[in-house]
């Protein structure tokens, strides 16, 4: 059975989803907002999340964008079901994150076989990364589970490597296939040598990457993963490119500009048992500080307890 959370500001339409639903046998949540959405998720998460557009205070475009930025929250499906059809609003919801669109009033057999898929589609991708080979979300947030439940202090490292899509975008993703999956061993090997066995390793997605470790290890497995990355660019790029520092690209606004090459960002996350509240919480805290990180320049380690 599958649990699925619907989010609407309407009764009528959030009772009637739950109904074609539970008829088609999945568990259903119901939330009438934005933020009770995003609170319920941190309560528990949902294997599909079921999202109105157009709702007061936080919409559709707001919430998802707010799971998918969280790292621990990122791989749930989201499924906009609005009565905005047009093509402007559809852009909108994909460019927001949503893996998939429903215009109201819809048929409920629709709205039972769309969500068959999207689930069908998280089943068949499993929970280890193609690229990286590596542990995927769920793997990830079950460790830091059973670290929280030990009751002891331990570090999460979220890694993040700078400036990666116009990376992408100018070199091929089959150089950037190769610096992630080369990424994923770099990181490993830094916990072979400055970690501990009991370490884990994870990749969330993309060029993020998580590592969970102790406290006292945690800053040093950072910085060793930031200089072997050096080395991940050089094989990627070559020796010319390393040296020059730098690489002409495209920004987000479509405008040619240089971006520094071979450096990687990290938020460093030590956690203390007594401040545990949630994987979704934790996630959050980690996406703020590597958003912080990243503000304050390429390259940046960035430490907080929590």
């Amino acid at each position: 059975m599958s649990y699925v959370l619907c989010v609407d500001d309407n009764a009528d339409m959030r009772l009637m989803v739950r109904e074609v639903l539970q008829s088609a046998g999945h568990e259903t949540d119901l939330a009438p907002d934005g933020l009770s959405a995003l609170a319920s998720i941190q309560e528990r998460e949902p294997d599909l999340l079921v999202l109105d557009l157009v709702m007061p205070g936080m919409n559709g475009l707001d919430v998802c964008r707010a799971v998918k930025l969280n790292p621990f929250t990122a791989r749930i499906p989201v499924l906009m079901l609005t009565a905005q059809g047009d093509i402007a609003h559809k852009v909108a919801a994909f460019e927001a994150g949503a893996d998939d669109y429903l215009a109201k009033p819809f048929d409920p057999r629709e709205l039972r076989a769309r969500i068959v898929a999207l689930l069908r589609i998280v089943r068949r991708e499993g929970d280890r990364n193609p690229t990286s080979g590596l542990p995927g979300g769920k793997a990830i947030e079950e460790e830091i589970e059973r670290r929280a439940e030990k009751g002891d202090s331990f570090a999460i490292c979220y890694i993040d490597l700078d400036n990666f899509k116009p990376f992408a975008d100018t070199f091929g993703f089959s150089i950037a296939d190769m610096v992630i999956r080369d990424m994923g061993q770099a990181i490993r090997g830094a916990i072979e040598t400055t970690g501990t066995p009991t370490d884990f390793v994870g990749h969330i997605g993309g060029d993020d990457f998580i590592a969970v470790t102790s406290v006292p290890k945690a800053l040093s497995i950072a910085r060793e993963c930031a200089l072997r990355f050096v080395d991940v660019a050089r094989r990627a790029v070559g020796d010319e490119a390393v040296r020059r520092g730098h690489f002409t690209g495209v920004d987000r606004e479509g405008r040619a500009r240089d971006f520094p090459i071979a450096r990687l960002s990290a938020a460093v996350l030590q956690i203390g048992p007594d401040r545990w509240i949630s994987t979704g919480h934790i996630g959050s805290l980690a996406a703020e500080v590597k958003r912080r990180a990243k503000q304050r320049g390429p390259g940046t380690i960035l430490v907080q307890t929590v």
